[in-house]
């Protein structure tokens, strides 16, 4: 019983000085909440569909922010890792009759194998070479699924997989649960020092060789966890709608993934996420009306470029810089109004 005060005691200090006392912070465990008990609040299950959809494509678009975002190698064939993990884990499903919880991690291996494999030849380019480079990596995959249609289905893909969970409040925890415990893992990775790394190389890499970073290996690790992280999501993917096809491997997949990461905020992880649950569910809600179905696309193309004339930097980040302000001598974030800085009580203009 002790133990157990004491680590709600523990809690409480951690949300209290780390959490509460910002207002983006308070925003994200409001969010998590919300989408925590939405079920029981609200069980419709076109609703709660929608939000699996979103989370397993939150986890997909923070994977590509991962590798594009924080190191700066724009990848323009994210779609491949996406596509690995759901190939592999239905693959495994279908002909071994393996169970989804074995063939999903097994999936997500796969597609960090094949981020590492993406990796090494791309070491060597920068800039458009490096994003064309990346680009073709989905259309040989494609290719070679195609030339073994008994094996892999062709060109319909593979159909009637298992569920993870049979009922869909399960299926909504899973990929909720899962996409708030892997979005929060990548952006600790931000913050940490390979973080800082990868801020470092995306901005300057020769000045980053020069002062004794192994450059090659910090991309390969962004490559591979970028990879990691979106089989994840294809594996989710691929089993919540029972099927795998080339539609998982589309270079429009690959695309939606930039727009989202850049729409949201690049190098922050959150800001693709925001940008997920903010598109994905407005074009769906679109589809329902008969005005907008035909133009619904056009509607989130005029939102999108709005956002990127006016915020430049990304919905979330214009978000929190409207809110939160930056300690000048400690660099720590603020609530806006706050005239002495939490931490090194410097003033705050």
């Amino acid at each position: 019983m002790r133990t157990l005060l004491a680590l709600l005691q523990r809690l409480w200090a951690q949300l209290r000085h780390e959490v509460f006392v910002l207002p983006s912070r308070s925003f994200v465990l409001i969010g998590a909440i919300f989408l925590l008990v939405l079920p029981l609040v609200y069980g419709d299950t076109y609703v709660l569909r929608i939000v699996t959809m979103t989370a397993i494509f939150a986890i997909f678009a923070a994977s590509w922010d991962l590798l594009s975002g924080f190191s700066g190698q724009v990848n323009f064939g994210h779609a491949l890792f996406f596509g690995v993990g759901a190939y592999t884990s239905a693959l495994l499903s279908y002909h071994f009759g393996l169970p989804p919880w074995l063939t999903m991690p097994l999936g997500a291996v796969m597609a960090m194998a094949s981020g590492v494999l993406v990796g090494i030849p791309c070491l060597r380019l920068r800039g458009s070479y490096l994003s064309l480079a990346t680009l073709a990596f989905p259309l040989i995959l494609i290719g070679i699924l195609f030339a073994f249609p008994d094996f892999s289905g062709g060109e319909l893909g593979i159909s009637g997989l298992k569920r993870v969970v049979i009922s869909p409040v399960g299926n909504y925890y899973v990929a909720v649960v899962l996409m708030l415990v892997l979005c929060m893992t990548m952006w600790k990775i931000g913050t940490s020092r390979t973080g800082l790394i990868l801020h470092a190389i995306r901005e300057d890499e020769v000045a980053c060789r020069a002062s004794g970073i192994n450059t090659p290996r910090y991309k390969l690790i962004a490559f591979a966890l970028s990879g990691l992280f979106a089989g994840v999501a294809g594996a989710l993917f691929a089993h919540f709608l029972r099927v795998a096809g080339p539609s998982s491997l589309e270079v429009a997949l690959s695309f939606q993934a930039v727009i989202w990461g850049i729409f949201g905020g690049a190098a922050t992880i959150y800001g693709p996420v925001v940008a997920v649950f903010a598109l994905y569910p407005l074009t769906e809600v679109l589809a329902n009306f008969e005005l907008f179905r035909e133009i619904r696309t056009l509607t989130s193309a005029v939102i999108i470029l709005l956002v990127l004339l006016f915020m430049p930097q990304g919905l979330a980040p214009w978000l929190r810089d409207k809110i939160e302000n930056v300690c000048p001598r400690c660099k720590a974030r603020n609530v806006v109004g706050r005239h002495q800085c939490r931490l090194c009580n410097a003033e705050l203009d």
